[in-house]
């Protein structure tokens, strides 16, 4: 490791003067060599300078990298929603126990038809978090992230981690305001998350084809779709295997 001081030299006088501004005294020093001193000028130092940074920022860059691919969620099952950007948007946002663990499709459109109570029934049992995926007919990806399974009750139900996103025309996500605690609401007609003012923030009907997304105080959301009232293409739910 080495370190860089500006000296000072006493002249006959005994008064202090600077090197001059293009000197440089660079100290080495580490456990296994002896210390000694180089005299370089600033032209140089500054070349050297740039070498270390240079090292240390493509280090920095590889364990970030390292970091945010280790972050992505894994997917066990093909999907027809989510690519990498779209993982990689969405796990700054999950929580930190989901990270590092597989994500298992419990539930798509595609698979499975177009039924709530078919989603319900495919959620029965779990206790973990899921991802809800929709993709409407003018091709606009957005869901909720919710922090308990989606099922039927009269209450509502989740915590402070559930959020809304949206991925277009940019990534947005939605985290909780504070200002309710109206997280899911799961009933056999309809699934509802976010809510409040009139509108839910994100509203599913019995079919899975119609929805609605309204801005509402437990998010304080935009309309998710591309319009308030939207039909639905594809939709997918994940859901985290720890």
């Amino acid at each position: 490791m080495w370190y860089c001081r500006v000296q000072s030299l006493k002249g006959k006088s005994e008064t202090m003067k600077l090197l001059p501004d293009n000197v440089k005294v660079l100290y080495f020093a580490s456990d296994c060599v002896e210390p000694y001193v180089e005299i370089i000028t600033v032209k140089d130092s500054k070349c050297q300078l740039s070498l270390s940074s240079s090292e240390d920022y493509e280090a920095e860059e590889s364990g970030y990298h390292e970091e945010v691919e280790d972050a992505l969620p894994i997917l066990n099952d093909q999907s027809q929603l989510l690519d990498d950007q779209h993982l990689e948007r969405l796990a700054a946002h999950m929580p930190v126990k989901t990270r590092g663990y597989p994500w298992q499709l419990v539930y798509s459109t595609a698979v499975h038809g177009s039924s709530l109570k078919t989603l319900y029934r495919n959620m029965a049992g779990l206790d973990s978090p899921v991802l809800l995926v929709i993709k409407d007919m003018h091709k606009k990806v957005f869901g909720a992230f919710s922090s308990d399974p989606f099922k039927v009750s009269k209450y509502c139900y989740g915590t402070g981690e559930t959020f809304l996103f949206s991925f277009s025309p940019d990534f947005q996500a939605y985290r909780w305001s504070g200002e309710n605690s109206y997280f899911v609401s799961g009933h056999p007609e309809s699934l509802q998350i976010g809510g409040g003012g009139g509108g839910f923030g994100l509203w599913l009907n019995a079919d899975l084809y119609h929805g609605s997304s309204f801005s509402c105080p437990t998010f304080h959301n935009k309309s998710l779709s591309t319009q308030e009232d939207f039909n639905v293409l594809d939709l997918e739910v994940w859901t985290v295997q720890n």
